[in-house]
């Protein structure tokens, strides 16, 4: 029997901010997608360019590379600043030089690389903002610097804006709409969209057969996954986790699927593509998302739980492998009752795969 019209979304609180800031860091990202510069604007105001859309060569000198930690240890540069490294540039190196240095997929074409000299003077905060820009806009962890001058950029965010970004989005996220969509097991279902202020991809919220609030409910947070989820891509196991969850959550009685925009763990489709080419040459998940300069795993908790949190749901049996997730997820806000498994046989194309992620990521398979 179909469950009655389930109760309101809570409210958001008053203190959430508007967007404003969500808004420019979100025109300051597309802007770097397409090539343009931007206007980093802090104590010390810098131009940024994202090192994979430059194009040309540098006018002057001035100009500084920064670069992840995890991308200067694969070049093999000292480590004497936190967060990130800084190369100076000269003035005429070129787009290809530069996108040599921070797009490891080039590695085997260009082998030599260096000396590199980094700065060892601390750095601007704005410096760690701009990789983490580029991040947010799908783009190599790399950026392109030099002290801005006299005239201003068309766009321009304030670093602080930048470093708030995760925190500002979850705050900000509200449900849009929802709808009844019988799925094949789980007739039941609903699908409810959430959206964040700064116009980012919609994140969805599988609600199977209602389970009240406040929980705990069985809930599985799953990132979404191009290749997995829609090609039954061999190499991952992100499809039949994906079916397996709706199956499992469907015969418990209910529960949520928490569908996230948080693709190749949360450095995007390109970058993940770019993971897989790593991979054909030897490197396993994990130090090819390092050789690109990312962490082994950029995904972020706050919008799962301010989802949970606007369904009405404070604890929740977290279908898992994975006890990052679970601290999280905790973390976070919400109540971790119970960690409940979840696997799926591997193939030949993914045994290796799953092998990093136990043996490196400590995934309970």
């Amino acid at each position: 029997m179909h469950k009655p019209t389930p109760p309101p979304f809570r409210k958001r609180p008053k203190s959430a901010p508007a967007g404003s800031g969500l808004a420019r860091v979100a025109r300051a990202a597309d802007a770097l997608r397409q090539g343009q510069p931007i206007r980093l604007e802090g104590r010390t105001a810098f131009t940024m360019l994202a090192a994979e859309t430059f194009e040309g060569a540098l006018p002057r000198t001035g100009a500084t590379l920064v670069l992840s930690h995890a991308r200067a240890c694969t070049l093999k540069i000292r480590l004497y600043t936190p967060d990130v490294v800084a190369l100076p540039l000269a003035a005429g190196m070129t787009a290809e030089v530069i996108r040599a240095i921070a797009d490891p997929t080039a590695d085997l074409a260009t082998p030599l690389k260096g000396p590199f000299d980094p700065v060892r003077e601390k750095l601007p905060v704005a410096f760690a903002a701009s990789v983490k820009l580029a991040k947010l806009a799908g783009l190599l962890p790399a950026a392109i610097l030099r002290k801005a001058g006299v005239k201003r950029e068309a766009v321009a965010v304030a670093v602080k804006e930048i470093l708030s970004y995760e925190k500002d989005a979850a705050a900000s996220l509200k449900p849009v709409t929802r709808a009844r969509v019988p799925l094949q097991g789980a007739e039941h279902t609903e699908l409810v969209a959430f959206r964040s202020g700064d116009g980012a991809p919609e994140n969805i919220a599988i609600v199977i057969d209602r389970p009240p609030p406040p929980g705990p409910a069985l809930v599985r947070l799953h990132s979404e996954c191009f290749t997995g989820d829609l090609l039954s891509s061999l190499k991952c196991d992100c499809g039949a986790q994906l079916r397996g969850a709706i199956e499992a959550i469907s015969k418990a009685g209910g529960g949520v699927l928490l569908y996230l925009a948080q693709e190749g763990r949360g450095i995007g489709l390109i970058n993940k593509l770019r993971a897989y080419r790593l991979q054909d040459q030897g490197f396993d998940t994990m130090e090819a998302n390092e050789r690109l300069g990312f962490e082994d795993d950029e995904r972020l908790y706050a919008v799962a739980a301010r989802m949970l949190e606007l369904l009405g749901y404070k604890s929740v049996r977290l279908l898992t492998n994975n006890p990052e997730k679970v601290k999280g997820l905790e973390a976070a806000g919400i109540v971790v009752a119970e960690r409940v498994p979840h696997a799926f046989p591997g193939n030949d194309h993914n045994r290796a795969y799953l092998r990093t992620k136990a043996e490196k990521g400590g995934h309970l398979l």
